[in-house]
């Protein structure tokens, strides 16, 4: 073993025999020198804000804490020192070694310190890193260049546009609500964001950043919509490329449900899709606007009925349920499968599935997405080499 190795070695055992608050040890992902750079960011901040709040009464450092910052001011350049010699390279943050300076003129090793009257505050660093390795880390570009923007569509309160991205060479897209917009189609707009930013799902639409200034927000970008995806191409689409893509569908809305979130707004249009050069596919789950969390007693009572597609029995959007949302589903399983807009009536199995969505009686549709799921998957699907 080589000489280095011993050092690097020795480090690793001095820290990890040293105790570090999970505060801290958060802060460092570093897979050799985390709990060393945890423990050495730890007692440096016990130590300025100590010195910050002698600095505001007495101006007097006390002996020990003296003798102790001095001690691990040593040691702190010694181990960096040595981390340097065995080719390991560590950034330590300037402000921290600028307070280090600031000290050491008035620091003693016997009788206290006395802080000068004029000494500045420290800024103490809690929630970054100080110690940060530079293989450990990438620089990226940030272009400030304006882009240009193209529309995609537009809905009530809203409107949809697409960039490229000069520095990922990715296209984006960018929703951003209209100017003059009532208050509270401006509310649900934010709300929308709120609710698909804390959603993690592969059938859900992913979203950014949220632009309080032009009240607009990012999100992945998407080819088509289901209703544009089907109609170009209805005529060559497998029965396995449509079962695939009405489970995505599916499994999106049971995502939702098991958030405790209806849609209330599933249309041909808010369902989205992404489309690969291979012809494979992914459904995306959009426009959340009407959306409604189940777990929350609080229901706008002057929410209008909105929906593309909207269960002729419903009376209001606040008594919405499951078996509302699942005869919107029976239309969209219907047009996947078909191309149709319009209900799917024959006596195949996709049709009963279709039909058990929409019946008339509610108490006969099915009681939850998962239910439609399960009669899905068994539908006969003869194997094909299509990747959709």
């Amino acid at each position: 073993m080589r000489p280095s190795n011993f050092l690097l070695e020795d480090l690793k055992t001095k820290y990890a025999a040293q105790e570090a608050s999970q505060a801290f040890l958060r802060l460092y992902e570093d897979q050799d020198f985390s709990q060393m750079f945890a423990v050495l960011h730890e007692r440096l901040n016990r130590h300025f804000e100590s010195i910050n709040d002698r600095a505001r009464s007495t101006h007097h450092y006390w002996a020990d804490s003296s003798r102790d910052l001095i001690a691990l001011i040593d040691e702190l350049n010694q181990d960096l020192q040595g981390l340097k010699h065995a080719g390991i390279e560590v950034s330590f943050d300037d402000r921290y070694k600028q307070a280090i300076k600031r000290c050491d003129p008035w620091l003693s090793s016997s009788g206290g310190s006395t802080v000068p009257d004029d000494f500045e505050q420290i800024m103490v660093v809690k929630y970054e890193p100080v110690f940060v390795r530079p293989e450990m880390t990438a620089r990226l570009e940030k272009r400030q260049s304006a882009v240009n923007l193209k529309m995609e569509g537009q809905g009530s309160y809203a409107i949809v546009y697409s960039y490229l991205d000069p520095d990922y060479d990715v296209r984006f897209a960018i929703k951003r609500a209209k100017k003059g917009i009532e208050e509270r189609d401006l509310l649900r707009f934010k709300r929308e964001f709120e609710v698909m930013k804390r959603l993690s799902f592969p059938y859900v639409l992913e979203v950014y950043r949220y632009n309080q200034e032009r009240n607009e927000y990012r999100m992945e970008y998407c080819d088509d919509t289901l209703r544009g995806f089907i109609a170009k191409r209805n005529n060559k689409l497998s029965f396995s490329s449509r079962k695939r893509i009405a489970l995505q569908f599916l499994y999106g809305i049971n995502y939702l449900h098991g958030q405790k979130l209806l849609h209330r707004d599933i249309s041909l249009q808010n369902v989205l899709m992404k489309v690969y050069a291979s012809g494979a596919v992914l459904v995306k789950l959009s426009d959340f606007g009407l959306v409604k969390d189940q777990s929350s007693n609080f229901t706008r009572t002057q929410t209008e009925m909105r929906g593309t597609i909207r269960d002729p029995l419903l009376h209001d959007f606040r008594s919405y349920g499951v078996r509302n949302e699942v005869y919107s589903i029976g239309w969209v399983l219907s047009y996947i499968f078909t191309g149709r807009e319009s209900l799917k009536s024959s006596d195949d199995e996709v049709s009963r599935i279709v039909r058990k969505c929409a019946a008339h009686d509610v108490s006969k549709r099915y009681q939850s997405v998962r239910d439609v799921i399960l009669d899905v998957e068994r539908l006969d699907a003869t194997p094909t080499d299509s990747p959709a």
